[in-house]
């Protein structure tokens, strides 16, 4: 993982290079079925065309308000392979949402780090506990339309609201068949998206940050599996993404995975203060790592 470390230094050192942050919290980390054409769905509530009912699961999540979510990120490069998990809340109408995500434990066995508060707000990410040098009672906070993968990796766990809204630019999906998330009977589809088309459809929140993910990524598919409920709400959803690792390095391979239940669950966020955002240079993680810096979107002014 030299190497990789190395290729992640110089990344760090160039303003504006591909994916500076995205690897931020990812990278930290790995340190230490085909597309078909429509099918036909099952009966019952929500059910029809795969592609125009997967096009409107984002709306179906608004107007459902609010609920519990679980996350799943797993991560593989260079014959590594890691997965940081998360758990919390999310309010689909005011686009507020509050995880906390815990990484995977180090090759001795123990987690080199506390868990990380996250909250998700309209174009930014806060964190706490991010990184080496920051003191623990500050944030970190991202300017999510800066980030070159549109916060669908960065955090470690990707926005509910914009996972939902990646099936906007649903091309191909298919009916898979019934069966069951969690004791909720739901209707399984595979399928695959265009991130370009979905940004162009996009609620305005999430224009910008789709379309840099479009352009950051090292394709505009996103191949995906998605479980909905007879009221046509997302329980499971699971994409597959790939982001360049350096020149030298290859490609990280994604899989997120975001479970949703308890809709209308209370959501209570309190965006930090001015005062209460770190504005200094992230030092490095343990292990040697290197965190995202000032100048790469991480400070308070962004």
């Amino acid at each position: 993982m030299v190497g990789w470390r190395r290729a992640r230094e110089r990344r760090l050192g160039r303003a504006g290079g591909p994916l500076v942050l995205a690897g931020g919290l990812v990278c930290a980390c790995l340190a230490g079925s085909a597309c078909s054409g429509q099918g036909a769905a099952a009966p019952g509530p929500g059910a029809g065309d795969p592609v125009a009912v997967l096009r409107g699961t984002a709306d179906r999540l608004v107007a459902a308000g609010s609920a519990k979510t679980r996350t799943a990120m797993e991560m593989a490069s260079g014959g590594t392979r890691v997965t940081i998990r998360g758990e919390g809340v999310y309010d689909f109408t005011r686009r507020l949402g509050r995880l906390k995500v815990r990484l995977p434990q180090d090759p001795a066995g123990t987690s080199g780090q506390r868990p990380i508060t996250e909250l998700l707000a309209p174009d930014a990410l806060y964190m706490k506990n991010r990184g080496a040098g920051v003191p623990d009672d500050k944030w970190v906070r991202v300017d999510t339309a800066s980030l070159t993968d549109g916060n669908l990796v960065t955090g470690g766990a990707t926005d509910p609201l914009a996972a939902a809204e990646v099936l906007r630019g649903t091309r191909t999906a298919t009916f898979v068949g019934r069966t069951e998330v969690a004791g909720t009977a739901v209707r399984h589809y595979r399928g695959a998206a265009d991130l370009a088309r979905a940004s162009r459809d996009a609620s305005e929140g999430n224009r910008k940050t789709l379309a840099a993910a479009a352009e950051g990524f090292a394709t505009a598919e996103v191949p995906f599996d998605v479980y909905l409920d007879d009221e046509g709400r997302i329980r499971k959803l699971r994409h597959r993404f790939s982001f360049s690792n350096g020149r030298d390095e290859g490609e990280v391979a994604v899989a997120s995975t975001t479970l949703l239940y308890d809709f209308g669950a209370a959501v209570r966020v309190r965006l930090p203060e001015d005062r209460d955002i770190y504005a200094g240079r992230i030092g490095a993680e343990p292990g040697g790592v290197p965190g995202g810096g000032a100048g790469e979107g991480t400070d308070g002014k962004n």
